[in-house]
């Protein structure tokens, strides 16, 4: 179902494009808007002036087209999700039932057995700290300033 979504997604993107084309390029009411101002008096020369027609019934299939993936996708990615959650409920559900999925136990180690690599921080002594290094007890005191 994700292929037909992700199949779906992309011609929607396709007729997004086409309908800000066929905007674009449609004839104007009125001699001015966006159309004008985008080469909407080249559109004559292009495709005749009767062009208006044509292009104004391929906006309005276009948009039918737009409106009709938006309901399809809409639909198909609720259902594709809404099943995704269903299914991860109904196996947790599943393994928390008595006679649900065997669950196997750890096996026991001794509290002494560590294993032989391990990203687990090990304690330092308390010289290697981040604390503030002082003079060691047995060096002689400073001598004090004349006054």
């Amino acid at each position: 179902m994700s292929f037909l979504i992700g199949l779906l997604t992309v011609v929607m993107v396709l007729d997004c494009l086409l309908l800000i084309l066929l905007v674009l390029i449609q004839l104007p009411k009125k001699e001015a808007g966006a159309g004008i101002a985008f080469g909407g008096s080249a559109a004559d020369a292009l495709f005749g002036a009767g062009s208006g027609n044509v292009l104004t019934k391929a906006t309005k299939y276009a948009t039918v087209a737009f409106f009709l993936l938006l309901l399809v996708l809409g639909y198909l990615q609720s259902q594709y999700y809404h099943k995704s959650v269903t299914d991860l409920r109904n196996r947790l559900a599943q393994q928390a039932q008595p006679g649900g999925l065997p669950i196997t136990p750890a096996p026991a180690e001794s509290p002494a057995a560590a294993p032989a690599m391990s990203n687990v921080l090990t304690t330092t002594a308390l010289t290697t700290t981040n604390l503030p290094v002082t003079a060691p007890p047995s060096a002689p005191p400073a001598p004090e300033p004349p006054k």
